[in-house]
């Protein structure tokens, strides 16, 4: 087994574990207060990290369950998703780039109404890239799950953008 390094193999997980914690508690900084204690308890289980499958797993498994305990202690607000966190669009001209600016706006008003569970295993699957074995260990789930839940957020989504675009809705 390959041996694990903090700055290399921990440390560039902490954009990853931000987005996901930011998606839970809606809150800037308990998402980097949350990034900072997932860090710290990692470190303390440095004499584990052979035990496990894998490191990225584990430390998103750690902070999902931080940011759970905080949100569900604090009763957060849902808040859009700032522009800064989208990623730059390919459009060229600046109608296409506020389409696109708008679209994306209302795919994550759309994703914010999902239940917590979709929610999560979008932002999972869809934003951060993580496979459906990843997704399942981290949330406690089955593959075929983690697979069903996604479908169905996607179609939910689908319907309702269609719907938006459709009749203005």
């Amino acid at each position: 087994m390959q041996k694990i390094n903090f700055r290399n193999d921990i440390l560039p997980l902490k954009d990853k574990l931000f987005r996901l914690a930011l998606r839970i508690t809606f809150d800037r900084a308990e998402a980097e207060d949350i990034v900072q204690e997932t860090l710290i308890r990692v470190w303390n289980k440095r004499d584990d990290w052979k035990q496990f499958d894998s490191i990225e797993a584990y430390c998103l498994t750690v902070a999902k369950n931080l940011a759970i305990d905080r949100s569900e202690r604090k009763d957060a607000q849902t808040v859009e998703l700032t522009p800064e966190m989208e990623r730059s669009s390919d459009a060229s001209t600046p109608y296409e780039k506020l389409v696109t600016k708008e679209h994306m706006m209302l795919i994550h008003r759309l994703m914010n109404e999902l239940p917590e569970k979709q929610k999560l295993i979008m932002q999972l699957r869809d934003i951060e890239g993580q496979s459906y074995k990843e997704i399942a260990s981290v949330l406690n789930l089955t593959e075929e799950q983690v697979k069903v839940n996604l479908f169905r957020a996607r179609q939910k989504v689908k319907q309702k953008f269609i719907n938006i675009e459709g009749y203005g809705l």
